[in-house]
C-alpha cells in the first residue's frame, strides 16, 4: 500500500513492540521522516485517531473479523487479510456491521484482482468451456483439518510494554503465554487457526466460486473423506456443480484453482506465467479477455487499488463482505465436516446445517470478555 500516491500511512498499532517498531521503521524510511505514530492498544487507537480513513488488518486468523467489526464501528474502512473469519457467526457480524455503518470492506483474496485468475474466471463464466461442471481448489499442504485442542507450556509473560498478551489473545480463550505463538506457532491450534483448509481455501474457494458465478452462496453438501486434511473432499452446490478440495496433484505453484467444462479446462496458480489450458489456442484472446473484464467492471488488476478506489467512490469492492462471508462459510462448513467425520448438508439461505444440531453448534464460538462483538 505504501507506493499508492493518494495514500499516507500515518500510524501502526500492535501489542508486540518489536512488530510495531519494525513497521514504523519501514514507513518512516519510505517517507524520509519520523512521523509514523505507534499504538499498542486497539481501543485507544480507534478512539483517538478520528483522522484516519482506512485500516489494514494483518493479524492472525483469530482477530480478523473482530478487528474489522471494531474498525467499522469506529467509522473506518478496512482491508482485512484472510482468513477473514473464524466462524460463520463472525462472518455474519462483519456483513451486518459493514451494512449498518456504511463502511467499505475488502478481504485480502488478491487473486480476484490478478490477470491470470481473472482470465480463468471469465473463461468459466462466459461459456467458453461449455458447461462447467467441476471446480478444483488448492488447500494448504501443511497442518491438518483436525487441529490441536491443547496449548503450549507457560513461559514467563513479558512486560505489557513489550507484549500485551491479553490483547494478542483478543476474544480467544485465555491461554498461558508462550513465545512460539508470537513467532507464528499459533497455526495448527483450534483456538487460533482455521486449519489447512482455511489457510489457502480462504483464497481458492473464493476463486472457484468467482469462476462458477456463485460468490453469493456456498455449497449445500460436503462429503467427508477419511484422511487428516480434507484432501479430495467433494462439495456440491445447489445447481449440482462440484468443487473438490486438493492438497497436491494436478497443479504447480500455490493457491491454484481449475475449472473443467464440457469443452475444455483452464487453471491458474501462483507462479504460472500464463494459465494452463486444455487447448493452447484458448490463450490467443488472453489480453482481450482481461481488458474486456476491466472495461466492463471498471476494476483494476490490483486488489489494493480496487480497495482505495472504492474508499473514494463508496462502491462495493470485488472482495466485499458478502463475498468474504460466503467463501469463508464454505471453509467453515468443510472444516465442520472433517471434525464431525461425516457428510453434512448446509442451507446457505438460512445459514444453518440441515437437521444437524451438532454441526450447528459449531457455527460460533464463545468469546472472552471484554473482547466480544
Amino acid at each position: 500500500m505504501l507506493p499508492e500516491k493518494d495514500v499516507i500511512f500515518v500510524a501502526t498499532c500492535d501489542p508486540n513492540r518489536q512488530r510495531r517498531e519494525a513497521v514504523k521503521k519501514m514507513v518512516d524510511a519510505r517517507y524520509g521522516n519520523n512521523d509514523c505514530a505507534l499504538y499498542s492498544d486497539t481501543r485507544e487507537f480507534l478512539a483517538t485517531r478520528t483522522d484516519i480513513d482506512a485500516l489494514l488488518s494483518t493479524t492472525g486468523d483469530r482477530l480478523h473479523a473482530f478487528m474489522a467489526v471494531l474498525a467499522m464501528r469506529a467509522g473506518k474502512d478496512i482491508y482485512s487479510e484472510k482468513p477473514s473469519s473464524m466462524t460463520i457467526a463472525e462472518g455474519q457480524a462483519v456483513v451486518a456491521t459493514a451494512k449498518r455503518y456504511g463502511r467499505i470492506y475488502q478481504t485480502g483474496t488478491q487473486r480476484l484482482s490478478e490477470a491470470n485468475f481473472v482470465y480463468c474466471f471469465e473463461m468459466a463464466r462466459s461459456g467458453r468451456l461449455g458447461h462447467v461442471h467441476t471446480a478444483r481448489a488448492h488447500i494448504a499442504p501443511w497442518d491438518a483439518a483436525a487441529m490441536r485442542h491443547d496449548w503450549l507450556p507457560a513461559e514467563p509473560e513479558p512486560p505489557k510494554s513489550e507484549m500485551d498478551w491479553d490483547q494478542w489473545l483478543g476474544p480467544c480463550p485465555w491461554r498461558p503465554y508462550n513465545s512460539a505463538y508470537v513467532r507464528g506457532g499459533w497455526r495448527g491450534f483450534y483456538d487460533f487457526h482455521t486449519s489447512c483448509i482455511g489457510e489457502w481455501g480462504a483464497h481458492t474457494f473464493a476463486q472457484a466460486q468467482a469462476g462458477l458465478g456463485l460468490l453469493d452462496t456456498s455449497p449445500v453438501l460436503y462429503k467427508y473423506v477419511d484422511n487428516p486434511t480434507g484432501d479430495g473432499m467433494e462439495t456440491v452446490f445447489a445447481n449440482g456443480v462440484r468443487m473438490t478440495l486438493h492438497r497436491e496433484g494436478w497443479f504447480h505453484g500455490s493457491c491454484a484453482m481449475r475449472f473443467e467444462g464440457t469443452e475444455g479446462w483452464v487453471e491458474a496458480g501462483d507462479g504460472y506465467s500464463r494459465p494452463d489450458v486444455s487447448d493452447p489456442r484458448m490463450l490467443a484472446d488472453f489480453n482481450k479477455i482481461v481488458r474486456d473484464y476491466m472495461a466492463r467492471t471498471q476494476r483494476p488488476m490490483s486488489h489494493v487499488r480496487d480497495f482505495f478506489d472504492c474508499v473514494k467512490s463508496r462502491r462495493q469492492p470485488v472482495a466485499n463482505p458478502e463475498v468474504m462471508h460466503r467463501s469463508m462459510s464454505t471453509v467453515h462448513a468443510a472444516n465442520i465436516c472433517m471434525w464431525l467425520k461425516r457428510d453434512v448438508q448446509y442451507d446457505p439461505v438460512k445459514e444453518e446445517f440441515v437437521n444437524d444440531a451438532e454441526a450447528n453448534r459449531l457455527r460460533s464460538r464463545a468469546q472472552r470478555e471484554p473482547w466480544i462483538v
